[in-house]
């Protein structure tokens, strides 16, 4: 069911972005006037969501293990529709979201019945990389074959198409070409977390990464599964907003 909350937690802070620098941090003037050194999960370009003057959202979580008390979350664009639009930018989130829509039984009609998940299990050439999610299905699953699952963060869009990724990106070209190589003992599911709910299909990012393009259509000839999910990211919570279509190609952005 859309508009279904998979997560929910205290009311983040609003505030101003200054600048990004030093890919991790961002200095934000919040709502009374001061101003904040937050941390910055996401160090990529942050391409169509990184705006000096936008409206951004922050978790306050003071520990004497971190160096900063602030954690950028969320940043506000214009959703292709005209109207405001939240974006979830911390990189850190799309498993957990992930997990969550799988465990509320939203891709089930992709995936079949779960029993297990496990995450950041090795795997690849000489086991050097880590899967996010190795699910395991239930005893009377349709496929018995173990599933392989990669998440994508993904926040870039043109218009009603998400993209990804918006910067050349080695690691996930080899994470596409090791989702290949579990074929076919294996399922291969590449789930691109689309951070925000105005898109209505996936592509591959190919004006930024030409070569992830053509693994990308390679990996879905060879069986690869895309189960493009999106969310919408509210003060308070983080809700299930459904699965997208997949479009092999970008439009010209």
């Amino acid at each position: 069911m859309t508009g279904t909350p998979l997560l929910s937690f205290e009311p983040l802070t609003e505030g101003i972005l200054i600048k990004r620098y030093k890919r991790f941090l961002a200095d934000i003037e919040l709502e009374d006037g001061s101003c904040v050194t937050a941390h910055c999960a996401n160090t990529g370009p942050m391409t169509g969501v990184l705006i000096p003057g936008q409206r951004v959202r922050l978790r306050h979580a003071p520990s004497p293990t971190r160096k900063l008390a602030w954690t950028w979350e969320q940043a506000e664009v214009l959703g292709a529709d005209g109207n405001p639009c939240w974006v979830g930018i911390n990189t850190a989130l799309p498993n957990r979201l992930i997990r969550a829509a799988i465990e509320a039984g939203h891709l089930e009609d992709q995936l079949g019945p779960i029993a297990e998940i496990r995450a950041e299990v090795a795997y690849g050439e000489h086991r050097r990389s880590r899967i996010d999610l190795l699910l395991t299905p239930e005893a009377n699953a349709e496929d018995p074959r173990p599933i392989y699952l990669e998440v994508k963060n993904t926040t870039w869009s043109d218009g009603l198409l998400a993209l990804f990724p918006d910067t050349i990106t080695e690691r996930g070209q080899k994470h596409l070409q090791e989702l290949m190589h579990v074929l076919p003992e294996a399922r291969g599911v590449l789930v691109p977390c689309i951070s925000r709910p105005d898109v209505t299909a996936f592509a591959p990012g190919d004006s930024a990464d030409p070569r992830y393009g053509e693994l990308f259509r390679q990996a879905l000839s060879e069986g690869v599964e895309v189960v493009p999910s999106a969310f919408q990211f509210e003060k308070d919570k983080i809700l299930w907003r459904g699965k997208r279509a997949i479009q092999e190609r970008q439009s010209a952005v």
